[in-house]
């Protein structure tokens, strides 16, 4: 088994880890840069003994290193970067559309609370145009990108906004508010 080592290129390397040194430009050295071993040399010269290693120079504390590991796989982190990113675009258009689609249904709401002759038929408009914006803020809530109570608050915001301006027209007249009959059991 030694005498299979003992080949051209088996004596080749251990000639140039003889000649190699740690403190000095080397010219050897590019040819030790990936230094990815097969199974067989590194078995035949390192655990078989047939091939020996002395370092040039000052002979306190060196140390050669060997990788023999593959390329290096993607970084995690960067590709976390990439979806954060993509994310942040998506739940922006998101939020943006919500904001549009509200500002939209206010600016028509405060239209119509201005007008003197408003009709009640006008309302009808105006809550299609409310339709939509539930509808995107309920597929922002549903994509994560607006936080549930969020979502019921804008929506709740706009109701409110909408009753007011039937009520100021007078197209809608709230219940009067009665105090509960208190009726003791016995």
């Amino acid at each position: 088994m030694a005498g299979a080592c003992l080949s051209s290129s088996c004596l080749s390397f251990t000639s140039k880890f003889n000649t190699l040194s740690l403190n000095r430009p080397n010219p050897y050295t590019n040819a030790f840069k990936p230094l990815s071993f097969s199974a067989n040399t590194s078995l035949n010269l390192f655990s078989k003994g047939s091939g020996s290693m002395s370092p040039v120079g000052m002979p306190l504390r060196r140390s050669i290193v060997c990788e023999a590991a593959p390329t290096k796989k993607a970084d995690s982190a960067a590709k976390r970067a990439r979806q954060a990113e993509k994310r942040r675009l998506y739940n922006k258009a998101k939020k943006s559309e919500v904001k549009t689609r509200m500002k939209t249904v206010l600016e028509a709401l405060e239209t119509l609370k201005k007008k003197t002759e408003a009709q009640a038929e006008e309302v009808i408009s105006v809550e299609k145009l409310i339709a939509e914006a539930y509808s995107a803020i309920d597929k922002a809530v549903k994509a994560g990108t607006l936080h549930r109570n969020t979502g019921a608050r804008r929506k709740s915001r706009l109701a409110r906004r909408k009753k007011a301006v039937e009520i100021h027209h007078g197209w809608y007249v709230p219940a009067p508010v009665t105090e509960p009959d208190l009726v003791a059991t016995a």
